[in-house]
């Protein structure tokens, strides 16, 4: 499912310049400023950018074992995300459950397994998706799930740099602050979903007083943020609580 390059040459360097500022986007988590949720949304971005699939989501376990959307890289793969943690199906749940990689090429033909999760995902214009577990050792973490608009099964050589990135990425959230303890990490994932439920109330905010799609509103969310050099969730905080004006956010989308 990867795209076709323009040439093997532009393929070796452009990919591995890719591929080596990602791991050091990933890896830089001991930082003063560190921003779990611009930490996870990279996370997403650069499944995109480098393994060739259409969206990325990444999953947390929650204190009592329950999974919820921490970050995706668009709004349809959010919806998707979203509806197999209600309905408890899909992909990312039995990897979640098996703590191995689950790979579904063909989700149509899945619809005797999962009829709702197929239907939803079809809604949403994924046919194939590929999860991963975020997992050091045998503590579980969450999932990062690929989701693709075609048929056919992720390549391999793809499906070990994504569970390459899900690992450098669980390092990151565990080793962030230097985690010593068990409530700490606890703290540390529950920190990751409120700052989801923040920069979702800000999208909404953007999307109603601008009239731009909800992907749209994240761009400008996240532009600003990165122009600013503030952190993605105090913006968030902003627009939801009206400090920050939407209209100002206008011009900073940068897709």
């Amino acid at each position: 499912m990867s795209p076709t390059p323009k040439s093997p040459k532009e393929t070796l360097a452009g990919r591995e310049r890719r591929v080596s500022r990602a791991f050091v986007s990933l890896a830089d988590t001991l930082v003063a400023d560190f921003d779990i949720a611009e930490f996870l949304s990279m996370l997403a971005e650069r499944c995109v950018d480098l393994l060739g699939v259409s969206a990325a989501g990444v999953l947390l376990l929650d204190p009592a074992g329950g999974l919820r959307v921490a970050a995706t890289s668009s709004h349809r793969a959010q919806l998707l995300e979203l509806f197999a943690v209600e309905t408890d199906a899909g992909p990312c749940v039995e990897c979640a459950r098996s703590g191995s990689p689950v790979s579904y090429a063909d989700l149509p033909a899945s619809a005797r397994r999962w009829p709702r999760f197929a239907a939803a995902a079809a809604e949403c214009g994924f046919r194939a998706a590929q999860a991963l577990p975020m997992r050091l050792r045998e503590q579980p973490v969450g999932v990062l799930t690929l989701l693709s608009t075609a048929l056919g099964s992720v390549e391999q050589d793809d499906v070990e740099l994504g569970q390459a990135l899900a690992d450098v990425a669980t390092i990151g959230i565990l080793q962030q602050r230097t985690i010593e303890r068990g409530d700490q990490l606890t703290g540390q994932l529950q920190t990751a979903l409120h700052s989801r439920v923040v920069i979702e109330q800000a999208k909404g905010v953007l999307a109603e007083h601008s009239g731009v799609s909800m992907d749209e509103a994240f761009s400008q969310l996240r532009g600003y943020s990165r122009a600013r050099n503030l952190r993605l969730t105090d913006v968030a905080r902003a627009i939801s609580t009206g400090a920050i004006e939407p209209a100002v956010l206008a011009k900073y989308s940068h897709r």
